[in-house]
């Protein structure tokens, strides 16, 4: 995105802001200094060689003693060595120190707590390297005290600064809304089990206790040691076509499902507990009482817990400061284009350019922020409804106008100039789905292709704008 600095002198100001996948990738970009100016260079870090997961190990093994512990750090460790082929443990506030040309970093998060019904000024967090707060209600804290212990506005305990493995697994979690992933695995777990109806309070319990149980039957890199899982291998003692014909189609009603599930959980948990204590004392500490915290973390489902800087602060609502912790998530599950950051006088922008790679429809990312503008009484400029119909088949790059908001240029990844009718756009957004392994060489590259033709065919029109805003900046 594209806009005005709050600093004076400057009339239009580069900012990348973040938000769900691509975050784990431009974290990793940030790396070098001069990455905006070298892409080659910065591409040739996707192709690099992969790291061994034992790395990956090693590092949830000195996090899981912290506090904030929770899926996301496993999330953020697995994902580096699936996608980025680094544990990247640098830290998001040394960007401050930085004095290069690269696009400033805002990334971007929800706060889980208000995610489902809380207010919406609540929802939305901003991390850059100077600072991390809510971006509508105003409340922020030095980047780099982030994850700090705080009380009534007083800080009881510096605690060291995330590192970007773990910024990655916060802010890239889609998985951390239960509601939201309940929805997308219903199907699956319903011919997984051959069932029939399945309450939500059953599913949770159900992907857990089975893929936990696939995991002990698969080799695996991390260690001998896990080989040895007799335990829980044997729980429950059925097969998975047995548990379904012999308990589950017997149970007459939901409640006796229930209980079935909630007692297949416990003795999954109590031969953990089992399992892990006899590798303590056989001397695999670590790896044991790793896989116990994870094991109990899935079946909390607990990911993104930081440290709530505004506890018991008498300045901020009560919904915000009730909780010693607060849980962040990946802010694509309310918005897959971060323009909260941008809207209202906290950046004063001018200019907003919008690449849209989301999933979903061309504008509908474009309409959640004209909504949620409408709901936070932000100004966003006029979307007329009637471009909604060219959705499956859109142009390549639009200008909403602003007057006293910001003029949007959208620019959807898949359009006219590149596919030659719905259908392809439909089977190009089927290629690169977001739910598959990182993409091979040639598939980046050819992305890569499209988008620097997307930005090439309307130098034009981005120019254009860029030199509208300079001169509307100059009368301000």
């Amino acid at each position: 995105m594209e806009g005005n600095a709050a600093a004076p002198k400057k009339a239009i100001h580069q900012s990348q802001s973040l938000c769900a996948g691509e975050k784990e990738c431009m974290s990793s970009v940030y790396n070098d200094p001069e990455w905006s100016s070298n892409m080659d260079t910065a591409m040739s870090r996707l192709f690099r060689p992969g790291i061994e997961l034992k790395q990956a190990v090693d590092w949830l093994c000195e996090q899981m003693n912290d506090e904030d512990f929770s899926l996301s750090d496993v999330w953020g460790a697995l994902t580096s060595v699936e996608f980025i082929n680094e544990m990247d443990q640098r830290h998001l506030s040394d960007e401050a120190r930085r004095n290069t040309f690269n696009p400033y970093p805002i990334y971007n998060a929800i706060n889980k707590d208000c995610f489902t019904d809380g207010p919406t000024e609540g929802k939305w967090f901003e991390l850059s390297p100077h600072e991390a707060g809510f971006t509508e209600l105003g409340f922020f804290i030095e980047t780099s005290l982030l994850g700090s212990k705080f009380k009534n506005g007083n800080m009881l305990e510096k605690k060291p600064e995330m590192d970007i493995v773990k910024l990655e697994g916060i802010l890239g979690s889609a998985l951390a809304s239960g509601e939201v992933i309940k929805e997308y695995i219903l199907n699956w777990l319903k011919g997984l089990f051959h069932l029939g109806d399945v309450t939500k309070e059953q599913q949770s319990v159900l992907a857990v206790l089975d893929e936990v149980i696939a995991v002990t039957r698969n080799p695996t890199k991390i260690s001998p040691v896990v080989f040895d899982l007799g335990p829980l291998q044997g729980i429950p003692q059925v097969t998975k076509a047995n548990r379904t014909l012999n308990l589950w189609v017997e149970a007459k009603s939901p409640e006796e499902r229930n209980r079935l599930a909630k007692r297949w959980s416990l003795e999954m948990i109590a031969a953990v507990d089992t399992w892990t204590q006899s590798q303590q004392k056989g001397g695999f500490i670590d790896i044991a009482t790793l896989v116990g915290k994870i094991l109990w973390l899935i079946w909390y489902w607990v990911w993104g817990t930081t440290e709530n800087f505004l506890y018991q602060d008498r300045t901020a609502p009560t919904y915000l400061s009730s909780n010693e912790r607060f849980h962040l998530m990946d802010a694509g599950l309310l918005m897959n284009v971060p323009y909260p950051a941008f809207l209202g006088d906290k950046r004063d922008i001018d200019l907003i350019i919008a690449p849209d790679y989301s999933a979903g429809k061309a504008f509908e990312t474009l309409t959640l922020a004209r909504d949620y503008a409408a709901e936070v009484k932000k100004p966003f400029p006029e979307i007329d409804n009637k471009i909604l119909k060219e959705r499956d088949w859109p142009k390549d790059c639009y200008v909403f106008e602003g007057k006293e908001e910001p003029t949007i240029v959208y620019m959807p990844l898949f359009n006219r100039r590149n596919c030659k009718d719905a259908e392809e756009v439909k089977a190009k957004m089927d290629e690169f789905s977001t739910f598959q392994r990182p993409y091979n060489k040639e598939q980046i590259e050819s992305l890569l292709e499209i988008v620097k033709a997307n930005v090439k065919n309307n130098k034009g029109t981005l120019l254009k704008e860029i030199n509208k805003a300079v001169r509307r900046r100059e009368k301000k």
